[in-house]
């Protein structure tokens, strides 16, 4: 089994003193939290990304439902007005398009809720960090 320090900082360890030892302690946790924090930056740039992503989707479709609504709700209205009043086709038309509307916001909304605000992994091994500070020999 090796050592998990090289064979001279195992030789360190044994003639250090204490100071040097809580110095050397201090320094690996210095290190590890740092670590964390670079962590957290990438989970969170993860999830604002998916969360971007999310909200871009969001507003393609309501910017498409627009213009869908705009352009073809005229010429729809103006096609079943040959068959029928003008006032049940805008009627008739405006209710498909409500309908195609409710259907692109509960997708847009059910991958928004698939965003995380929070870095799981970080927090994860903080606690375990937390732990193992307040018992560090197991």
């Amino acid at each position: 089994m090796t050592a998990p320090y090289p064979a001279d900082r195992e030789e360190q360890v044994t003639n250090s003193s204490v100071g040097e030892l809580i110095g050397n302690i201090s320094d690996d946790l210095s290190q590890l939290f740092r670590q964390e924090v670079e962590l957290a930056k990438a989970e969170l740039k993860q999830e604002a990304s998916k969360a971007g992503k999310a909200a871009g989707m969001l507003g393609g479709a309501g910017f498409a439902g627009y213009l869908t609504v705009v352009l073809l709700s005229f010429a729809l209205v103006f096609g079943l007005g040959n068959v029928m009043d003008l006032g049940w086709a805008a009627l008739i038309v405006a209710v498909l398009w409500g309908i195609a509307a409710a259907v692109l916001y509960s997708v847009g909304r059910k991958r928004l809720k698939t965003v995380d605000p929070v870095p799981r992994r970080t927090a994860d091994t903080l606690k375990e960090d937390a732990r193992w500070l307040k018992n560090p020999t197991g």
